[in-house]
């Protein structure tokens, strides 16, 4: 069974081998040589340059028998696309994402332009069939993007994310303003997810990063709803994994939005959880990224504890509970994967 065929089938929670494996930000600041390529370029540089999109995507799997490659970008190319770049803070400045101005008048929502976006994101397309080129069909190959209501709060706070007084307020206030920013940005998600899968991916990942700053009884409206437009657009049957940081308690509605796969964080009972799904949804996590910053025992330990408690449960993609840390050592991810492979011989 190749990864491919190993990730695809957990997906459609089929019974494989073993537990597939990737991690979210898996290419990134822990890896030596990610830092050396970040010294000669800039992150943007890096995710709007083919070659080296694709060179650092390829690097985690380099080092590791991970089961899939997510392409390396980032979920504000929308925002950018459609008129409102970004950059990052000098360190002096406090670091943090900043977008270069912020989106605080109906005037300037009417002014975002999704017009040909194919052309001003041609470089995400053309490195993930790069990539696709280097690992063949052995390997999944995944592509992700912002959720609507996710990506709208870094436009309307201007970057980092705090309160998101001015998108909530816009939900309450404005609606018929709010729900004109939330098409505009619907639209060009659904516009990016068809490149990717155009371009070769296997599944797409949808971060819903700014989801707990909803209400409960109001988070359909606010989030889900559009998220559920961006499912019911793809192909049928086509793989969404939705990650919902500080949300999984809204499992109904999850399901509601079509999604293949729920991404848990580390706070959740991966088990029970599951046992609770649909038999159609798969579920993917979630171990403490802070275990990879730890010690090789805590690594082998905590990982052995999830592993053992989702035995016999078809449809499990390990993963972390959120992004790995920038302190995270390599040798705890080699820890990872090997006693992966030794619970598999078991």
């Amino acid at each position: 069974m190749t990864s491919r065929e190993r990730f695809l089938a957990s997906v459609r929670r089929e019974a494989t081998d073993r537990t597939p494996l990737w991690v979210m930000r898996q290419a990134g600041r822990y890896l030596p040589e990610y830092r050396a390529l970040k010294e000669q370029y800039s992150f943007i540089e890096m995710a709007q340059t083919p070659e080296l999109a694709t060179q650092v995507t390829l690097q985690p799997l380099k080092r590791f028998p991970l089961d899939a490659a997510i392409i390396f970008s980032d979920i504000l190319i929308i925002p950018e696309a459609l008129g409102q770049p970004y950059h990052f803070r000098d360190k002096a400045m406090g670091g943090g994402i900043a977008m270069d101005y912020l989106l605080d008048s109906e005037a300037k929502i009417d002014a975002l332009d999704g017009s040909g976006i194919e052309e001003k994101l041609a470089y995400l397309p053309a490195a993930l069939k790069m990539t696709r080129s280097e690992i063949g069909e052995e390997k999944a190959l995944l592509g992700f993007g912002g959720s609507p209501w996710t990506l709208a709060a870094y436009m309307t706070e201007g970057g980092s994310l705090k309160d998101l007084a001015a998108l909530k307020s816009l939900f309450y206030s404005e609606p018929a303003v709010f729900e004109k920013l939330m098409q505009k940005v619907t639209d060009a998600v659904i516009d990016l997810f068809k490149m990717q899968i155009d371009a070769g991916i296997d599944a797409v990942q949808i971060f819903d990063s700014a989801g707990a700053f909803c209400p409960s009884h109001q988070y359909e409206a606010m989030s889900l709803r559009w998220i559920k437009k961006i499912t019911d657009s793809l192909p049928a049957d086509f793989p969404v994994i939705i990650f919902a940081k500080g949300m999984a308690h809204h499992q109904d509605a999850l399901v509601r939005t079509g999604a293949s796969v729920l991404s848990i964080d580390w706070t959740v009972d991966l088990p029970s959880y599951y046992d609770s799904l649909p038999d159609n949804v798969a579920v993917q996590g979630n171990l403490d990224p802070l275990i990879l910053s730890s010690t090789p025992e805590i690594v082998r330990a905590e990982t052995a504890v999830l592993l053992d408690k989702m035995k016999g449960r078809h449809g499990h993609i390990l993963n972390l509970g959120h992004g790995i840390l920038p302190s995270a050592k390599p040798e705890n991810m080699q820890v990872l994967c090997d006693v992966l492979a030794e619970y598999a011989q078991s």
